[in-house]
């Protein structure tokens, strides 16, 4: 998940006037003046359901507008919310084999198949009791509140040397319908082990695999790696420190990566849908448009695909990637990607068109969210929800009445 080691770091920092942490949040905005500002349409946060145990993530499949799935990160359990109901019954169950160790271990994501309406199959990503990031397919039961927990097959495990940057993230691209699997760069600080510009190594990377064309997968034939000599085939795009989140704009294809920084820049990277892949977003030599630490401009060196945005470090710490609303209850919304900071819990949004940024917005005060906002979601029909680990709660972005 996002950084808690740099959030336990950093207000330590305050521990003898904790109110000065906070204090300084309003200071957060005049840190992002150089995006033009606009007038966003007026909108709130709106709870959805609460008591979970340090939820993670929310899901949902496509096609069923009546449920979504929230994941709890330590406990192992998929939980159903129903037609705004919780329900008493996990969906699923897996805290056997879930690290319970909590920090940056645990249960992370799901995603369910393209297909998942026909063929009841989805996918967990998770941390296991030794550490190492697992990928597990699963199947629906003849309840369709229950999985199987029994048809359990893992398709992947990657070790991880250190208990932080595990990613975590997986999706289905609505342009290929292949699985995309987001992996730190194996943690520690500052990639001591050189995984970030490593082709050798899963690590630091974004893979694309086919888990229809063979039994756990097949490798696309036109992944940019196929056939270079002691490069991992699997990987789609790689120079990553912690994609703890990415999401894919349902209607365009285009990808939106938030990679979580070191100290000095957290930065969101862009993919069109028309890439043929093999994008290096510059990590350890560059820490978003800046180098390692914050100085020069790093990220725009030849050969590296700098971000679309950065943000300095001194109050917003630890970026939470989000989505592109695609939603039909607030129209004037429609395109606009929104993302999060972690540690100050400041909400903001934009929109990316043509390779530039606009309507920037800060739109920390109208939702009002705290806890740590852990992960974006979205259901079936494209609305947006905002998760607080801290809170236990899941919120709907809606008009403000």
């Amino acid at each position: 998940m996002p950084s808690e080691l740099k959030l336990e770091y950093y207000t330590a920092n305050f521990e003898d006037d904790p109110l000065r942490f906070y204090s300084l949040l309003p200071l957060l905005s005049l840190l992002l003046l150089a995006l033009p500002a606009c007038e966003p349409p007026a909108i709130r946060a709106e709870l959805v359901a609460d008591g979970f145990d340090r939820p993670v993530f929310v899901a949902s499949a496509g096609g069923d507008a009546s449920r979504l799935y929230v994941l709890e990160q330590v406990s192992g359990l998929i939980r159903v919310i129903e037609d705004g109901a919780v329900l008493p019954s996990p969906f699923l169950d897996i805290g056997d084999r879930v690290s319970n160790l909590g920090g940056e271990r645990g249960l992370f994501s799901m995603a369910f198949h393209p297909g998942y309406g026909e063929n009841g199959r989805f996918f967990v990503c998770y941390s296991d009791n030794d550490g190492a990031t697992v990928i597990e397919e699963f199947a629906i039961s003849t309840d369709s509140n229950a999985a199987d927990p029994a048809s359990g097959a893992i398709i992947m495990t990657i070790d991880q040397p250190f208990a932080n940057h595990n990613g975590g993230m997986i999706a289905f691209s609505p342009n290929d319908g292949y699985l995309y699997i987001g992996l730190g760069d194996g943690g520690s600080g500052r990639d001591p082990l050189g995984h970030g510009q490593n082709l050798g190594t899963a690590l630091g990377s974004i893979l694309r695999i086919d888990v229809d064309a063979a039994t756990p997968y097949a490798i696309p034939a036109t992944n940019p790696f196929v056939g270079i000599e002691g490069a991992v085939e699997e990987i789609w795009a790689y120079g990553l420190r912690n994609p703890w989140r990415f999401s894919f704009d349902r209607v365009t294809g285009d990808l939106y990566i938030g990679d979580v920084g070191q100290s000095a820049r957290e930065e969101i990277d862009f993919q069109p849908a028309n890439s043929s892949g093999g994008e290096n977003y510059g990590w350890v030599v560059a820490e978003g448009f800046a180098c390692l630490d914050g100085a020069g401009e790093c990220g725009t060196d030849p050969g590296f695909t700098a971000p679309i945005y950065d943000y300095n470090q001194p109050i917003a710490r630890s970026l939470t990637g989000g989505y592109v609303y695609r939603g039909t209850d607030i129209p004037a919304l429609q395109g606009t990607y929104f993302f999060a900071d972690y540690v100050s819990n400041a909400v903001w949004s934009f929109r990316y068109l043509n390779g530039a940024i606009t309507e920037f917005a800060d739109q920390s005060a109208a939702l009002g969210i705290g806890g740590g906002i852990v992960s974006f979601g979205e259901d079936a029909s494209g609305e947006l929800y905002v998760l607080s680990v801290g809170a236990g709660a899941v919120y709907r972005i809606v008009a403000a009445m």
